[in-house]
């Protein structure tokens, strides 16, 4: 990904441009003292567009590999059909956002604290326009988001009219499209906006949707758990510590671990049902409330957003029956004994990947700094050590290691969030940044509606042995 690798040569060039070794250009000055996000994405869109043509033109008859019947009916997975450009997912060594791995953003993104997470801010504008943003760019964004943060009052009485014991989810998702009223993109279209101009609206739509969310999601946290307490927002914080201002907790540590937990879930490539269904419904044009509020439908389905709070639920009824601090020989017997009941071990394998999740690595990090004795902790690096082999010798598994809902949440509990129905709400609000970066992309780059092609049995029934009676005659 070209634009990861210009994003990793930032430092480097500032240090060889400081020495006086070489002359920087002046648009890259530029890049580099363009604090408006939307200033600078005006700026990358024509040269992206001139990109995807020429791709197109030159190599759209390129095949990308070969789709087969079991990924035609096993969820179409692994087939390669859609363009992403915020973030890319190896099967060896997992996420990485415009090019950056995990560690790269830790290092290189701003932090709100010495040695401390990169805040949301400094991931959007890498998501967006696959820079490094400066310390100065990332404070403006979080002013902009601050000054777009106000939620209009019919929001809150839509939420108010669901009964109080709704999933947090659906709360989420209804006031989410109760902000859809708002919106920029619907008006412009309405007002026959030209094509070419389809991204502008639909970054304020983004924009003023990212911004708004920790507000909602906070008060559908007070209202489902602590009487409907409202918390004004602290806009002199950034996005991540002023949601975890929001939905009241005061410890500088639980800042730090909501701004690593909202960078991390931000975004997985475009393949998983959240983010597809995002761009699949954005493909039609709808705009980006109506995208988002489908895509947090799909982050709700248990084989997707509930994943962390399977997690947490399954360590704790281990340590009810064998105690936090069991020896790794009843957590071994313990592990086969959940096999060997039918269920699965929540927060170990993945669709795609193939080594330990770096999410999980990176939260494993955070622990062993801020909470290395406890007790639940120790339990999750037990599992660790024991998990993947047990589930090696089913000889069933093809990745046996911990993917990132295998630490959230115990990291959450500790830090006294303890609701696990809610936990899918957090990763909504993360998940905004990739998808909704992604989808001022699709518009900028004027891609087409999804269509792909769908087949009965009987057709691919008709067309395999059309296929092995031709196979035989050579």
């Amino acid at each position: 990904m070209a634009m990861g690798g210009r994003a990793r040569g930032v430092a480097s060039k500032l240090r060889r441009i400081s020495a006086g070794c070489e002359i920087a250009p002046h648009w890259w000055f530029r890049r580099l003292l363009t604090t408006d996000l939307r200033s600078r994405l005006a700026e990358l869109i024509p040269g992206e567009q001139e990109r995807l043509k020429k791709l197109k033109k030159e190599h759209g008859s390129v095949p990308l590999g070969q789709t087969t019947v079991d990924m035609a009916i096993g969820g179409m997975r692994g087939i390669k059909g859609m363009l992403w450009e915020t973030s890319l997912l190896d099967p060896e060594e997992g996420i990485r956002f415009r090019g950056l791995s995990i560690p790269e953003c830790q290092e290189k993104l701003p932090a709100a604290v010495s040695d401390g997470e990169p805040i949301p801010e400094g991931l959007f504008w890498l998501l967006v326009t696959g820079e490094v943003p400066s310390k100065e760019q990332a404070a403006t964004l979080t002013k902009d988001w601050a000054s777009r943060s106000d939620i209009p009052g019919h929001v809150y009485d839509v939420v108010n009219a669901l009964p109080i014991n709704a999933h947090p989810m659906t709360q989420l998702t209804a006031g989410v499209m109760a902000l859809q009223t708002d919106s920029e993109f619907q008006k412009a279209y309405e007002k026959g906006i030209h094509k070419s101009k389809f991204w502008e609206p639909v970054y304020e739509d983004s924009m003023n949707l990212i911004a708004r969310l920790p507000g909602l999601a906070s008060y559908i946290y007070q209202r489902t758990y602590h009487g409907g307490k409202l918390i004004e927002s602290n806009k002199s914080l950034d996005y991540g510590a002023n949601f975890a201002h929001m939905l009241g907790f005061k410890e500088p540590k639980m800042y730090e671990l909501m701004r690593l937990y909202l960078s991390i879930h931000s975004d997985h490539e475009g393949g998983n049902v959240s983010a597809h269904t995002v761009r699949l419904v954005g493909s039609a044009l709808s705009d980006p409330y109506l995208s988002f509020a489908a895509g947090m439908n799909g982050l709700a389905g248990p084989l997707h957003g509930l994943a962390n709070q399977e997690v947490l639920r399954w360590i704790n009824e281990a340590v009810e029956a064998i105690g936090a601090d069991a020896s790794k020989e009843k957590l071994t017997k313990y592990v086969k004994d959940t096999l060997n009941s039918g269920k699965v071990v929540p927060g170990y394998g993945h669709a795609v990947l193939r080594k330990t999740d770096p999410r999980y690595t990176c939260q494993r990090e955070f622990a062993l700094k801020h909470l290395p004795d406890d007790p639940i902790f120790k339990m999750v690096s037990n599992l660790y050590e024991v998990v993947p082999d047990i589930l090696l010798e089913t000889g069933k598994v093809k990745n046996p290691w911990p993917n990132v809902d295998a630490h959230s949440g115990v990291l959450l509990q500790y830090f006294g969030l303890t609701e696990e129905n809610y936990y899918t709400v957090l990763f909504g609000v993360s998940r905004a940044l990739g998808v909704l970066a992604q989808l001022v992309w699709d518009r900028a780059l004027g891609l087409p509606i999804e269509r792909p092609k769908s087949m009965t049995m009987g057709w691919l029934e008709n067309y395999c042995k059309k296929q092995t009676v031709t196979a035989k005659k050579k």
